[in-house]
């Protein structure tokens, strides 16, 4: 992996890490959330209209892809209303590699090689130390939805890309959650929620997937993902630092694990 794709994907990882903070620490996630949405949307918008090449083919993912995302985002928003940012963030992210892969052996009839299982292993173990044995279940359950969001439109955008260029697929793909999102929130809601940090988080987050979409023209898909879920520790941090989570040694060490199971998982 050479060192500008290096830097490129630890930038994506930053900034994704960086605007998960931004949206945990508002009062109305849901709101900030739909808000971002419309930035994402208008922020791609120059990008997708600059490459656009769309096939028919691609019609069916996108749609599909639409609606898991749209899970995904409705259920992140309640996420961080409810839990915290070092709880939700490594399960959600670590778990979503995981599925992925099963999703794959299940509907593809793959066969999971050793690295990928100790790959899935370390994940485990690495979720066990960030969640906690005793801790109630409800924040965890809620974060192994997200990541069935995120592993289901990864597999799905697996196959949908290679019908359409990256960023007006991924246009058309959030278009509809940014029309659907914003009408569950309340017009009152959004008219509080549009400020400076909404779009932040709009932006950060178009600009995250461009980061990705460049390292991986320079380095392999699974040496850009293993360095991209580095993303699991920097949020860590993050939430210790900024939002004064109790974040102990026993959770950093679990979120360190995740990312080496997902290196495993990338590799193999």
């Amino acid at each position: 992996m050479s060192t500008e794709a290096l830097g490129l994907a630890l930038a994506a990882a930053g900034l994704h890490a960086l605007w998960n903070l931004l949206l945990a620490r508002e009062r109305d996630t849901e709101a900030t959330t739909a808000v971002s949405l419309v930035v994402f949307v208008a922020a791609l918008a120059p990008l997708a209209a600059a490459t656009w090449r769309v096939e028919g083919a691609a019609v069916p993912y996108i749609v599909a892809s639409a609606a898991l995302e749209l899970a995904y985002i409705a259920l992140l928003a309640a996420a961080y209303r409810r839990f915290e940012l070092s709880l939700v963030y490594p399960l959600a992210r670590g778990l979503a590699p995981v599925l992925a892969l099963v999703i794959v052996v299940v509907v593809v009839g793959a066969s999971p090689s050793g690295g990928e299982i100790a790959g899935v292993a370390a994940v485990a173990l690495g979720i066990l130390l960030v969640r906690g044995v005793r801790r109630s279940a409800r924040g965890s359950g809620l974060a192994v939805v997200i990541a069935a969001a995120i592993s289901g439109y990864t597999v799905v955008d697996r196959y949908g890309i290679r019908h359409a260029n990256a960023a007006p697929y991924l246009l058309l793909v959030m278009l509809g959650p940014a029309i659907a999102y914003p009408l569950t929130v309340g017009r009152t809601r959004l008219a509080a929620s549009v400020r400076p940090i909404a779009a932040v988080i709009g932006v950060a987050s178009a600009a995250t997937y461009l980061l990705v979409l460049l390292a991986l023209r320079l380095a392999s898909a699974p040496s850009v993902s293993a360095v991209r879920e580095t993303s699991v520790v920097i949020a860590v941090v993050l939430a210790r630092v900024f939002l004064q989570e109790p974040v102990g040694v026993r959770r950093l060490a679990g979120a360190a694990t995740v990312v080496g199971g997902v290196a495993l998982l990338a590799f193999s």
